[in-house]
C-alpha cells in the first residue's frame, strides 16, 4: 500500500468501514440524501442484520454490504459490486425479496408495505447503451408507460462512467461519487469537498489511524480486491485480443468473397487476405 493514504471503498472492508458503522452513520445518511436529491429526506437510519437465509429446503444465503431502515420505515440495501455478472439485475430483484417478506405481519394484515430500495454501486459498465451514470428502475405499466408500483426501486450507479474533475462537482451527489471513485488515489481532501461530512470522512478513512486489527482486515480485503481486479483486467485483454483476431478474420473473408466473385485468381486472393486454402474453399 505504498503511497496510499486513504482506504479504498472498492474493497469489502473499506466500503463497510465507511458506510456500515453505527458510529459513522452520518456518511450513509449524507450519501443517501444526496442520491435521492430532495425526493426523500432521511434524518436517521437503523442498521439491520445484513445476513439472510432464504426459506427453502436448500437455503441460499444472501449477505448485503449494508442494510438499513430509515426513520420513515423505508428499507434500503446498498451493495458495492466489483465484478460484472450475467444476472446482476436478477440478483438485485432477489435481494429485494428479503426486506419485502420481513414486513409480513402475523394475523390479520392488509399487505401494506413500506418502500424498498436496492442500490448497486458498480465498478463496471452495466448499461452499455447509455452514457448515464445513474439509473433507476421501477415496476411499470407496459401499456401506459407509467409507474405501476412506486415502492420498489432498483438503482444502479456506474462509477467507471463518472469522470467529473474537482472543478466540475456541482452537487453533493457529484461529490460523493467523486469520493467513491477516487478516495484511495487522493493524498489530501480536495478543496471542493468543504462539507463537514467530508472533513470527518477523510479523517476516518486514513489508513495510518486504523487500529492494528482493522488494518490487517483492510490489507486482506485489499489483496482480495486486487486479485479480482487483476483477473478481470487479464480476461478483458484476452477477450479484446480474441475479438480483434475474429474481426480481422471476418474482414479477410469478406474481402476474399468479393475478390472471388470478381473472378480473381485463388493464388492472388490467398496472398492478399492471408487465408489458407481450406478457408477459401469454404467461401
Amino acid at each position: 500500500m505504498t503511497g496510499q493514504r486513504y482506504i479504498s471503498p472498492y474493497t469489502d472492508f473499506g466500503f463497510k468501514y465507511i458506510f456500515g458503522s453505527e458510529l459513522n452513520k452520518e456518511y450513509l445518511i449524507s450519501f443517501l440524501n444526496a442520491l435521492f436529491e430532495g425526493r426523500h429526506h432521511i434524518k436517521d437510519i437503523t442498521y439491520q442484520n445484513s445476513e439472510h437465509l432464504d426459506e427453502v429446503v436448500y437455503s441460499r444465503r444472501a449477505i448485503f454490504d449494508v442494510y438499513c431502515t430509515t426513520d420513515k420505515g423505508d428499507h434500503i440495501i446498498v451493495e458495492m459490486q466489483n465484478v460484472d455478472q450475467d444476472y446482476f439485475a436478477d440478483r438485485m430483484v432477489y435481494y429485494s425479496t428479503f426486506p419485502i417478506r420481513e414486513q409480513a405481519k402475523r394475523g390479520d394484515w392488509d399487505y401494506k408495505l413500506n418502500p424498498v430500495y436496492t442500490i448497486g454501486i458498480l465498478n463496471f459498465i452495466f448499461d452499455k447503451n447509455s452514457e448515464d451514470v445513474h439509473h433507476e428502475a421501477k415496476l411499470m405499466n407496459v401499456a401506459t408507460k407509467e409507474v405501476f408500483y412506486d415502492k420498489l426501486s432498483f438503482i444502479t450507479i456506474e462509477l467507471p462512467k463518472f469522470n467529473k474533475k474537482e472543478d466540475e462537482l456541482l452537487t453533493l451527489y457529484d461529490k460523493w461519487l467523486f469520493v467513491l471513485r477516487n478516495l484511495s488515489r487522493l493524498m489530501e481532501r480536495p478543496a471542493a469537498l468543504q462539507e463537514r461530512v467530508f472533513a470527518s470522512l477523510f479523517r476516518h478513512a486514513e489508513i495510518d489511524k486504523m487500529q492494528p486489527n482493522e488494518r490487517r482486515q483492510y490489507e486482506k480485503s485489499l489483496f482480495d480486491y486486487n486479485d479480482i481486479n487483476n483477473s478481470n483486467v487479464k480476461h478483458f485483454r484476452e477477450g479484446k485480443e480474441e475479438g480483434l483476431k475474429e474481426g480481422a478474420k471476418e474482414k479477410a473473408i469478406e474481402i476474399a468473397r468479393n475478390l472471388k466473385a470478381a473472378g480473381v485468381d485463388d493464388a492472388v486472393i490467398l496472398a492478399t487476405t492471408g487465408l489458407d486454402e481450406n478457408e477459401l474453399k469454404s467461401i
